[in-house]
């Protein structure tokens, strides 16, 4: 395929809106823009060909921007209600430090509706500094146009994260299942948490069934978009077009995540009042080992460790530890200080006025590597006992969720 046959067939490229929709008002408030070209019979993908470095780097920058400006110029009419969001290669985009991108945007754009755009750029596939990338896209988020990182997952550098700071990042569906990349692993987990505290939305693609939907749902998704909802077209849609049935799908999704969070809850209702009953039935020493033990025997089902400390969190008994089904006593344990701890101090200060003890989220064992739960409670004379839950007991009893 040659370069000319390319640019003479650029005004027969076709412009495709794929609606994205949104959680809280289950409409369409944003569309993002593809294109495909025909060639010689053959059909181009105009954001695949922008990464295809065979092709001359200002023949696939030019196609690209021709793109943003046909999508623009089709579309001005319809920023006053929805966002549009547009394709941006990073290093073309960085050629000339973002400026022909910015100058077709507002080419097309008035001031005042800058703001509905966003550029959706794929960190990783950028081959600079991130430094570089962040100064011209600084100067146009002060003119309102803001940023999306697509391809978000395992691989993604989170100091580049922070420092581009997006207003949303896109994850691909297909990555979120328990044995790749679920709710429990930790990047997941960071990648969530981070979004929270920089005020960023997550967006998930791709969606192609309802399980996938509520997937996307369940695990903090505020935008949504796949062939699910509504496959790509030439067209914009009235934005309530699908409410009616999103919100019924919302609405199946709440329930059903209302029934596990019930049930979940009298789980660990029962397991901390289980705990709490056998310990205040216990006559237990921080320096009797005796004593220790035989509160293992009555643990045996819930606990697989568990120690006492003061309230500036030094441990004051030895761990209590089973291992291959039998309690064992680690007496080098003793003297260690956890108010390094992310909470420690805080749960100590929680734990004197909650008789009834807490139980911890989900975190992964630092020596065992498996997930658990820790309770904790509050024993005579300041001294506080914690409790690490079994992997098997949080299994059996759907507390790992």
């Amino acid at each position: 395929m040659e370069a000319l046959d390319i640019l003479d067939s650029l005004n027969e490229m076709t412009v495709f809106y794929e609606p994205i929709f949104s959680a809280d008002s289950h409409s369409i408030v944003a569309y993002e823009v593809s294109g495909k070209l025909t060639v010689d019979d053959k059909t181009i993908d105009i954001i695949d060909f922008t990464y295809d470095s065979t092709m001359p780097e200002d023949l696939r920058k030019e196609v690209e921007l021709y793109l943003i400006d046909k999508a623009l110029s089709e579309t001005k009419d319809a920023l006053k209600e929805y966002y549009l969001y547009l394709p941006c290669n990073p290093n073309l985009f960085m050629t000339d430090i973002g400026d022909a991108y910015f100058q077709t945007i507002k080419k097309n754009v008035d001031e005042s509706l800058l703001s509905k755009i966003y550029l959706v750029i794929p960190a990783h596939k950028y081959e600079g500094e991130a430094e570089d990338l962040h100064h011209p896209i600084r100067y146009m988020k002060t003119y309102g146009v803001k940023i999306a990182l697509d391809e978000i997952g395992k691989d993604s550098n989170l100091d580049q994260i922070l420092m581009l700071e997006p207003a949303v990042l896109i994850i691909n569906i297909s990555q979120l299942n328990y044995d790749a990349w679920g709710s429990q692993n930790p990047v997941f987990t960071t990648i969530q948490n981070l979004a929270i505290k920089m005020g960023a939305a997550l967006m998930f693609h791709d969606i192609k069934t309802d399980y996938q939907l509520h997937h996307a749902w369940k695990h903090g998704a505020r935008y949504f978009k796949g062939e699910y909802l509504q496959k790509p077209s030439t067209q914009l849609n009235p934005k309530d077009a699908l409410k009616e049935r999103f919100r019924n799908d919302c609405k199946q999704f709440i329930a059903t995540e209302r029934k596990q969070l019930e049930l979940k809850y009298e789980e660990m209702k029962k397991l901390k009042r289980n705990i709490s009953t056998i310990v205040e039935q216990s006559k237990i020493q921080s320096n009797d080992v005796e004593s220790l033990l035989a509160l293992a025997k009555k643990l045996n089902q819930y606990a697989f460790r568990f120690y006492i400390c003061n309230e500036e969190g030094f441990q004051i008994s030895p761990n209590i530890v089973r291992k291959n089904g039998e309690w064992v006593v680690e007496e080098e344990a003793l003297g260690k200080n956890w108010s390094w701890r992310p909470y420690f101090l805080l749960n100590i200060i929680k734990l004197k006025d909650d008789a009834k003890g807490e139980l911890s989220n989900i975190y992964s064992d630092i020596k065992t590597g498996e997930l658990t739960r820790t309770f904790s409670m509050k024993l005579d004379d300041d001294e506080y006992l914690f409790v690490d839950i079994s992997h098997d007991y949080l299994y059996e009893h759907n507390l790992l969720i």
